[in-house]
């Protein structure tokens, strides 16, 4: 069985809940971590006592980070998989506003927390990343809209650059790693789900599509051909 840390898990029906859910019906051993207390995992712990733990952790903070590994390394000597999935964007993305009307000094926050924190994860977990006996994966949570090649977007300016640096640093790791082949790093684009009301028409249950992407997780663990970039079909995605 695999230990498994998921980031931005609080929210029930989101990707990283339904993550959380995919590996622990696996039976593997789960760290979900959370900014704030989140009653939907606090009931699912008590399905699953052993093997889902509650770590609080602001990923925009590297003392918290720090903790929050620590807390980790209490529980287990390696970690299998990582996946950065917690996000936040500035108050402009979710109404679309235009260059004219964003507040941009508002997009720092944004910036820290969700393009330097799975930086911050990765580089505090490292040491238990390094100690698995195989491959580590690491798969951090990108989006199309961080592809420049594709895109189309007049506004949306903190999303999109946000993906747009994680899949930079990505790439980055992942020339890091390549040689010494203990950690491999991906991109994925899950594509649209119904993780919440406003995305009812999407395509995608979040469930079902977290157990498809942890299947290419699987599929690219041992593979080094300069794939970084990726969709849920196990596609490469242009940058």
């Amino acid at each position: 069985m695999a230990n498994v840390l998921v980031t931005g898990t609080g929210r029930e029906g989101n990707l990283g809940y339904c993550f959380v859910l995919t590996y622990l019906k696996r039976g593997d051993t789960v760290f979900a971590t959370v900014r704030k207390p989140s009653p939907p995992l606090e009931k699912l712990q008590e399905e699953y006592p052993d093997t889902l733990h509650i770590i609080t952790m602001d990923q925009g903070s590297t003392e918290s980070v720090r903790a929050a590994a620590a807390e980790v390394a209490k529980h287990v000597d390696c970690l299998d998989t990582i996946i950065n999935n917690a996000l936040i964007t500035s108050p402009d993305y979710p109404v679309h506003n235009p260059l004219e009307d964003c507040t941009l000094d508002n997009f720092e926050k944004a910036f820290d927390v969700s393009s330097v924190g799975p930086l911050r994860v990765i580089q505090a977990l490292q040491p238990l990343l390094y100690n698995n006996p195989r491959t580590a994966m690491v798969a951090n949570i990108s989006s199309g809209a961080g592809c420049i090649t594709t895109c189309k977007n007049d506004r949306d300016f903190d999303y999109c650059m946000i993906k747009c640096a994680m899949n930079m640093s990505t790439k980055i790791l992942y020339n890091k790693y390549e040689a010494e082949k203990k950690v491999r790093v991906l991109c994925m684009s899950p594509g649209w789900m119904r993780t919440n009301a406003g995305n009812a028409a999407a395509p995608y249950d979040p469930y079902v599509h977290s157990e498809k992407m942890r299947k290419v997780f699987e599929s690219r663990r041992e593979s080094f051909d300069g794939v970084v970039f990726v969709d849920h079909d196990n596609n490469e995605v242009p940058w």
